[in-house]
Formats: C-alpha cells, structure tokens, sequence
C-alpha cells in the first residue's frame, strides 16, 4: 500500500505492508521511529510504475496538492484501488464554524466532488460521520465541543486556519469566545450537544 500525502504516518495502518510518499522534509524528519519507509515526492508525479500497488490511500492531505486532479489520477494509475478520505465543499455551510465564524472558508479554491470522484475513477463514496468525541484534531472534529476552537494548539493542528489567513482567524476566535460567555452559541446550537455524531460532509472516495 502506498500513503501518498502520508505526513508524520499518524494515519499508516500497522498491519499492511505500507511506503510513504511526503513533499515536505520537515515532515518526513518528525515520521517517529518504527513508522512505514517514506519517499520524498509529490502526488502529481509518483515516482513508481503502474499499478506497483495493491492499494493507494490519502487521508485529509489532496487540499494542499499543487493540482489535486493530477494527483488523484496518479493514485490510480500506480495501485489497483484507492481510497480517498476528504470533505465535500457542497457541505461547508453544514458546519455552524464556516457558517457563522469563518465564512472566509468558502472562498478558498476547490473542486466539486463529482470532478474530484472523476479523477480518482471512484466507484462509490461512502458517508463519514464525525463522531462527538473524535480524536483527531481535523478542522470539524470539535464540532460538539466549540470550546476547544479558543486553544490556539487545537488551532494549529489544522491547516484551515493558515489557509483563511490571522485576521479572519483572529476574529472568529474573539467572536466565538464573546458567543460561548454569553450563551449566544448554546442557544443557536445547543441541539447539536445532544447527537453522538454528525454528517459534516466527509466522504470516503473508493476506486476498484
């Protein structure tokens, strides 16, 4: 299996035989010790043969691809099957962060599904509910926990947030903490406390 776009390897399954594939070198340099064997290389131009994988996956990572499209066919063109786990943009006002705090989001270059499904030859998608208490620390992962968007760590655990700029940032924090000690935010979504997860728009692209 090869994990393109694979980071520090916190998404690498132990138990398949797996190679990296990460741009960056800062990231490869915190791969921590034991973690699958990693190339230096881009998406858009995957340094192995056709079809030299049974399997290609890439969680979260095909946003910060210089052409998305590109690398999504490589995938395919060097594994048998691939998935793909990402977030549908038709959904983004489905989240009440984007909605009512970070609207800036929106405005952020992205492709319709449907050509992201296309180039990756996807065969069918399957729904991802984010769970109240995930674990990872992905953009919508806090969505029944709105305080953990004031802790600058939880912040910078997502990209989203360099990606709208400091002061868009800036503001929706000060707006979201102003929200939360007035209980404007309880009362606008204090439904949402009760659901054990919620359809946020994450998808798994599967091709076989």
């Amino acid at each position: 299996m090869v994990n393109v776009g694979a980071g520090t390897g916190s998404y690498e399954p132990a138990d398949r035989e797996v190679v990296a594939v990460e741009p960056s070198s800062v990231m490869l340099c915190q791969r921590p010790p034991g973690t699958a064997p990693a190339v230096q290389a881009s998406a858009e131009a995957l340094p192995f043969e056709d079809g030299a994988f049974d399997a290609a996956m890439a969680v979260l990572s095909d946003h910060h691809w210089s052409d998305r499209l590109a690398g999504l066919r490589e995938l395919r063109r060097v594994a048998r099957r691939a998935v793909v786990f990402q977030f549908d943009p038709a959904f983004a006002d489905a989240f009440w962060l984007i909605r009512d705090y970070v609207p800036e989001f929106k405005a952020l270059p992205a492709f319709s599904f449907d050509e992201l499904a296309g180039a990756l030859g996807a065969t069918r998608v399957e729904v991802v509910p984010v769970p109240w208490d995930c674990a990872d620390g992905f953009f919508c992962a806090f969505w029944r926990r709105p305080e953990a968007y004031l802790d600058e760590a939880v912040r910078r655990g997502s990209s989203v947030w360099a990606r709208v700029g400091s002061e868009a940032e800036a503001r929706a924090v000060s707006r979201l903490r102003a929200d939360l000690e007035s209980g404007a935010w309880r009362e606008r979504h204090g439904p949402l406390l009760s659901l054990d997860e919620l359809d946020l728009g994450f998808r798994l692209l599967i091709a076989e």
